[in-house]
C-alpha cells in the first residue's frame, strides 16, 4: 500500500519583525522622527523654563508639545511607514510634516496667546493631517491598521474636544 502525499501550495515568506521593517522604510519614517523629537525637547524646555512661574500655560505649553508635537507625529510617521501596502510619496509625507509642525505652533501660540482664531486654524491643520494620515494606510489591512485608525480617530475627537475647551475655559 503506498501512501499519497499532498502538496499544500507554496506559501508566502513571512513578514519580517517590525524592526526590520523601521529599519527598511527609515527614510520615510526619519523626519517625522527628526520633528517628533525636537517637539519633545522644546516641550521639556518649556516645561524647564515655566516650572518657576507655575504657569497653567506653560504646563499646558509643554505637555501640548511633547504629545501631540511629539509623540503623536512620531507614531503617525512610523505607522504610515510600516501599515500601507504601497510607499508614500515623499512630497506627500513633507506637506503632512510642515501642516502637522505648522499647526501645532498654531494652537500652542493661539491658545497662550488668546487668538482663538489662530489656534482654530493650528486645529484644522492637524484634522487635515489626520485624515491625510488615514488615507495614507489606504485598504491595507489587519489589527495594526485597525488600532492605527482607532488612535488617529481618538487623536481627531481629543483636537476638536481641546479647541472646544479652549474657547469655554481659556488657560490664563
Amino acid at each position: 500500500m503506498t501512501e499519497t502525499s499532498t502538496t499544500d501550495a507554496p506559501s508566502a515568506l513571512p513578514e519580517p519583525p517590525w524592526v526590520l521593517r523601521l529599519h527598511a522604510c527609515w527614510p520615510q519614517v526619519r523626519f517625522f522622527a527628526g520633528f517628533g523629537a525636537a517637539a519633545i525637547v522644546i516641550g521639556g524646555l518649556v516645561a524647564a523654563g515655566s516650572a518657576p512661574a507655575r504657569s497653567e500655560v506653560g504646563a499646558w505649553a509643554a505637555a501640548y508639545m511633547v504629545l501631540v508635537g511629539g509623540v503623536a507625529q512620531i507614531l503617525i510617521g512610523t505607522a504610515q511607514a510600516l501599515l500601507p501596502r504601497r510607499p508614500q510619496r515623499r512630497v506627500a509625507g513633507a506637506a503632512q510634516i510642515a501642516m502637522w509642525n505648522t499647526g501645532t505652533v498654531a494652537v500652542v501660540i493661539g491658545t497662550a496667546t488668546g487668538l482663538r482664531v489662530l489656534g482654530d486654524l493650528g486645529g484644522l491643520l492637524l484634522l487635515v493631517v489626520l485624515a491625510l494620515s488615514i488615507r495614507a494606510v489606504g485598504r491595507a489591512s489587519g489589527r495594526g491598521v485597525w488600532l492605527y485608525k482607532a488612535a488617529v480617530a481618538a487623536l481627531a475627537t481629543s483636537v476638536v474636544i481641546g479647541l472646544i475647551l479652549a474657547r469655554i475655559h481659556p488657560l490664563e
